[in-house]
């Protein structure tokens, strides 16, 4: 089969890998019908995440059809179209007890494109099956539930709920890439006052807006300034931090009120400062954190339903085998216009999807 390789900083290609099998009585085996691709999966191919092996197919989201599954997978079964997690979860340690499936101490956790062979190929094995995939609705396209692999349980649980989001609440969310935008769709599930999206793309700042944001500010303008005017000088009470550098971090901790809320979601590869002299005084909580995909369950019924929208960040789709141009379009996205790239069989065209 082909996969997407890793081969160090810089250097991937999409190549011909082994067919995974079952390992453990707990995998399955899952063609992959739908992918996409992930700002972390940039951050790997930076060399921000050292913990990736040259050698590793990428990619933690998918969705497909099961087509083996070990003897000890009780949840689903071979032809079961489902989810693919980004995070696979034992169910018996006790962060797992806990539903903190991404500390899962039994192998688990972010493996997939991580530790072990990811999604980005024609087939993958999944271990831990009965907590880490999930069989979808019949009537949920593919476009729409690959997103509920990753980016909207992360935005909702690790900036949303991680935020402590409430009615009538100023958010800012810094970052209007797939992330931010997920976590503008699904703060307003809690009736926020107003929403706030800083960026430094145009393009993104209108996504913003169509997907909920009141006001949109360019990153390199003063948005401080303009949450203070927004808020009569006492700033956010939640900013939400969803690019991974360490100018974004510190402008998030300026945009905070005293005793509001930073929830990190971003992906770090460099140290960012904590000022703390100017901190300590403002009862300021900050948090971080893997997502734990506890919501996704919640997140599928949502997007059955219709009241999610996920399909809308959708900018680009590409057949599987084009997965190196569909990165160099990921990767551009100040000049494409991308947003969120999925990846189908050979039956899908490759399309630039018009933004409504």
């Amino acid at each position: 089969m082909k996969g997407f390789v890793f081969h160090g900083p810089g250097e991937s290609a999409w190549q011909d890998v082994p067919d995974p099998s079952i390992k453990d009585a707990t995998d399955v085996i899952v063609r992959v019908d739908a992918v996409t691709i992930c700002g972390t999966d940039l951050h790997i191919l930076k060399g921000d995440v050292p913990e990736v092996r040259p050698g590793t197919v990428l990619g933690h989201e998918a969705v497909g059809e099961i087509v083996e599954a070990g003897s000890d997978v009780h949840t689903v079964r071979p032809g079961d179209r489902v989810l693919v997690s980004c995070i696979t979860a034992c169910g018996r340690c006790r962060y797992c007890w806990e539903k903190m499936y991404g500390q899962c101490r039994a192998d688990g956790g972010w493996v997939l494109g991580h530790l072990i062979d990811g999604t980005q190929a024609e087939y993958v094995r999944v271990p831990h099956a009965d907590l880490s995939v999930h069989a979808l609705p019949g009537a949920l396209d593919s476009n729409d539930a690959v997103l509920l692999a990753d980016i909207f349980p992360t935005a909702y649980e690790v900036g949303v709920l991680n935020g402590h989001v409430r009615p009538g609440d100023t958010i800012a969310v810094v970052g209007a890439g797939p992330i931010g935008l997920a976590a503008i769709a699904t703060a307003q599930l809690y009736a926020p006052g107003r929403i706030v999206a800083v960026d430094l793309a145009a393009t993104r700042l209108d996504a913003a807006k169509r997907l909920g944001a009141d006001a949109v500010a360019d990153a390199r303008e003063a948005p401080e300034q303009l949450i203070a005017d927004l808020t009569d000088g006492l700033g956010a009470d939640v900013v939400i931090e969803a690019v991974g550098v360490p100018e974004t971090f510190e402008l998030c901790t300026r945009m905070v009120r005293p005793g509001g809320h930073v929830a990190n979601v971003g992906v770090h590869g460099k140290p960012a400062t904590l000022h703390l002299e100017d901190l300590w005084i403002k009862n300021v909580t900050i948090t971080t954190g893997l997502v734990d995909t506890y919501s996704t369950p919640t997140l599928l019924r949502m997007a059955a339903a219709g009241r999610l929208p996920t399909s809308q960040l959708v900018t680009h789709t590409f057949p599987l085998d084009r997965m190196e141009e569909a990165y160099d379009v990921f990767a551009r996205a100040a000049d494409t216009g991308a947003l969120k790239v999925v990846l189908g069989g050979p039956q899908h065209e490759v399309v630039a999807v018009q933004a409504a």
